[in-house]
């Protein structure tokens, strides 16, 4: 694996869950981490942090005029690196019609390019997995290069349903467990995990020129764009911030039961996924709702005990 596609899956570390926790048997672990890797490779390809972004473009083919400037300037992209992003959207792609394709016909089709696409191929056949939600994480990070602002809680719930949901489906679908009542619980604990995430990364995200908070909720608290690039947070941005807090915790409190659904080290892997939540929910708490003065991140102590909570309890 190259130096690039390292530093990608490096950022495991970073996330409020373990992504492939130590308890796990080593292929539950390979196949978590290599949905891990595609996931933040497509994100990286389009939020513009590709170790080295010219050498993905050529590595997949990419026919697109390279901006002489990537990533430097704060706030929106500029038109030319969108529709290089774009164009690297599309070469994974199809980088990924060639993952479905190897995993059919082995000995005929072309091999997915990417060296994080590689491992995607012997999990694709050995748990019958469809491109959909695949395509759903592309099309996520499609929409991030148009969409820059949400009018209302539900259109960004939709985005979650493109950005998040598709991974919890994936784990359900590699435990060989997914049911129509388990994606709904599994989606609603995914749409509240991204939707925390955003609330951490405001700062991060408003540098990028984006803004993961309905207008609407911005409007009824009196909050505007110039407050949200503050150094900290005024009363009413805590008191937003405090309200979208409750509705992601309520979201977790509806899909939290999906863990006694399950037994054995798939219970304790969802316990876990779950109380990242939650402790990133304490850890914005913790620091009175003011996410601009600094990044709130769960603690690991506090996360790990919430976790043994919802494994013994089941929710």
């Amino acid at each position: 694996m190259d130096r690039s596609s390292g530093v990608t899956l490096d950022k495991a570390s970073a996330e409020n869950f373990p992504v492939a926790p130590f308890f796990l048997p080593a292929a539950w672990r390979g196949d978590l981490m290599a949905v891990y890797g595609f996931a933040r490779l497509v994100d990286d390809a389009g939020d513009g942090d590709l170790a080295d972004p010219v050498g993905t473009a050529r590595l997949l083919g990419v026919d697109a005029e390279l901006p002489t400037t990537l990533s430097a300037q704060s706030g929106p992209p500029a038109p030319e690196e969108v529709a290089f992003r774009l164009a690297l959207l599309d070469g994974l792609e199809r980088d990924l019609d060639r993952v479905f394709e190897a995993a059919l016909h082995p000995d005929t089709a072309d091999r997915p390019r990417h060296p994080l696409m590689h491992p995607l191929v012997p999990l694709v056949d050995r748990h019958g997995l469809t491109p959909e939600p695949f395509r759903r994480l592309i099309e996520a990070n499609r929409v991030d290069q148009t969409i820059a602002r949400y009018a209302t809680y539900d259109d960004l719930v939709g985005y979650c349903t493109l950005s998040a949901d598709p991974v919890g489906r994936l784990v359900l679908a590699i435990a060989g467990v997914a049911t129509p009542e388990r994606i709904e619980l599994s989606d609603a604990i995914c749409t509240a995990l991204q939707l925390v995430e955003h609330l951490q990364d405001i700062a991060e995200d408003l540098a990028r020129g984006r803004i993961y908070l309905p207008a609407e909720d911005l409007e009824r608290f009196g909050v505007t764009e110039a407050d949200l690039a503050a150094p900290s947070a005024s009363g009413p941005v805590r008191e937003l911030i405090a309200y979208e807090a409750e509705r992601a915790r309520t979201l977790l409190d509806r899909g939290a039961p999906l863990v006694g659904t399950v037994r054995g080290r798939l219970r304790l892997l969802l316990a876990g996924f779950t109380a990242g939540g939650y402790a990133a929910l304490a850890a914005v708490e913790d620091a009175g709702y003011d996410v601009l003065a600094q990044q709130a991140k769960p603690h690991k102590r506090r996360l790990a005990a919430k976790a043994a909570a919802i494994f013994a309890k089941g929710r």
